[in-house]
């Protein structure tokens, strides 16, 4: 293959990842239905990084692109992990407080 052609995919793969992502809706749906507890949470995420990787791979053709575009979408990866691990630091670091209760710790209503 000469350098400057690349590969692309073919019609059936291209219908064949649309099954696939079809198939993953439907698991999507039938894991709602279900109650997996604390794992739905991972359940879900399992299967929408799967989506999302199929939808990367394939539709955006990286699979078949350059190294420096590889380069370019794991580093957007790692940067919204790094957005996500700080909302998740801030939510976890927040104190108990809710729009319920009062900022102030006094009970003395003012005269």
């Amino acid at each position: 293959m000469n350098a400057g052609t690349k590969k692309s995919p073919s019609i059936a793969l291209m219908l064949a990842v649309y099954v696939a992502l079809l198939c993953l809706l439907g698991l999507t749906v039938l894991a709602a239905h279900y109650p997996l507890g604390a794992a739905a949470l991972l359940v879900a995420l399992a299967i929408a990084a799967l989506k999302s990787t199929l939808v990367i791979c394939y539709y955006m053709h990286v699979r078949y692109s350059s190294r420096v575009t590889w380069i370019f979408v794991i580093a957007g990866f790692l940067w919204l992990c790094i957005m996500f691990m700080l909302t998740f630091a801030e939510y976890a670091g927040r104190s108990g407080l809710t729009r319920a209760q009062p900022l102030s710790t006094s009970t003395e209503s003012p005269r």
